[in-house]
């Protein structure tokens, strides 16, 4: 908890995204003010979770995607009006990752984000995305090989600046990044 309070301080984010947090978590507003949501993987004491220092425009909401074999997984779908995110942690399956991305991709309309530990290496592969994370390395396989596995994909958004920050607890490195949705997106979902 205190790294998480720790990393808020120092970077000062409007919006949090965490993957595999505990219950131990749940304290963060009260110790940081802002708004907050966790969902728990089905059968597990962890899960995603976001922080936000704004409110959010509807509740965030649990949405399934494909499991593997050992662990259910989902995604945490946050809207905020003019725009939404998807915080994820997808499994490790190079093939069921990618496919986990797609579905979540068609439930999101632009613009939007979608964030977090996507256990992914090579290209997305998701039609109408732009991966804009850092490009940094931000995991080490094994302690040795490293790796860039937490990323972002935008679609009708921009990136003005992404980059990698140092180590505070994870076995991560965090990525930052500043988003902007595009005039054109905010245009089209204003008709929806």
């Amino acid at each position: 908890m205190h790294d998480v309070v720790a990393l808020i301080e120092t970077e000062q984010p409007d919006i949090l995204l965490m993957q595999e947090a505990t219950d131990e978590i749940d304290m963060l507003p009260d110790i940081m003010g802002g708004y907050y949501a966790r969902a728990p993987l089905p059968g597990r004491i962890h899960g995603v979770a976001c922080w936000s220092r704004k409110p959010f425009a509807r509740p965030p909401r649990a949405c399934t995607i494909p499991s593997g074999a050992v662990v259910k997984r989902h995604a945490q779908i946050i809207d905020y009006g003019p725009f939404s995110l998807a915080n994820v942690h997808l499994s490790h399956g190079q093939m069921l990752n990618r496919r986990q991305l797609r579905r979540i991709a068609a439930l999101m309309p632009p613009p939007c984000a979608i964030l977090g530990d996507f256990n992914l290496l090579g290209p997305t592969l998701v039609p109408g995305f732009h991966d804009v994370g850092p490009k940094a390395p931000t995991h080490k396989m094994v302690d040795l090989l490293p790796i860039r596995i937490d990323r972002c994909l935008v679609d009708g958004m921009t990136c003005l600046n992404a980059r990698v920050l140092p180590v505070f607890a994870s076995d991560h490195r965090p990525i930052a990044v500043r988003l902007k949705p595009l005039i054109s997106a905010l245009a089209k979902a204003s008709h929806r």
